[in-house]
């Protein structure tokens, strides 16, 4: 990496988790639209790598399961990632819970991480920030900006939804993710 790509912000690749048991789910919809404005406004890649956990679902708990393995470590390295979960029982999914305590100790250091979750109302919008944001932290990951919540009704305009909340978030990323490539 050059000295402008380094001072440029941008990430290797954007990784998007999505811990939603239905397969091809709304929020696999909103984390890919959040990773796509994302690798617009650093100058990363465009092709991310998206895990659909529902896809792997059978396999979440056999950890030696090589697809698994392989996804952890690309993961980790991808140095942007998003990760994504519906809102259940005020908390994000057991499937992601499952994905990420595969996950030692520091194992997402170095990692630039956005937590995104969606529900039916806004009543629990603090549960990305009380429950998601510590796990990606607690794991070594940075979470520069405040996670994204998305409700039942901004999915009618969820560029608008992601927007809003990427006039704030990236340049805090932005920022993040040249503090990664020093």
């Amino acid at each position: 990496m050059t000295a402008e790509e380094g001072a440029s912000g941008a990430a290797k690749r954007i990784a998007v988790v999505v811990g939603n048991p239905k397969p091809a789910s709304r929020t696999l919809g909103a984390a890919v639209t959040v990773a796509d404005v994302l690798a617009e406004a650093t100058g990363a890649p465009a092709d991310h790598l998206v895990i659909d956990l529902a896809e792997h679902a059978a396999s979440l708990f056999d950890w030696a399961a090589p697809e698994l393995s392989r996804l952890t470590a690309e993961v980790a390295t991808a140095g942007l990632a998003v990760f994504a979960s519906p809102t259940y029982k005020a908390s994000y999914t057991g499937m992601l819970k499952a994905f990420l305590d595969r996950y030692g100790s520091n194992g997402l250091a170095g990692l630039v991480a956005v937590p995104l979750m969606t529900g039916g109302w806004p009543g629990h919008l603090l549960a990305v920030e009380v429950h998601l944001r510590p796990v990606l932290v607690e794991l070594g990951a940075v979470v520069p900006a405040r996670g994204l919540y998305i409700t039942e009704p901004e999915f009618g305009d969820l560029d608008a939804a992601v927007a809003k909340w990427a006039g704030t978030g990236v340049p805090h990323i932005r920022a993040a993710l040249r503090e990664q490539r020093m």
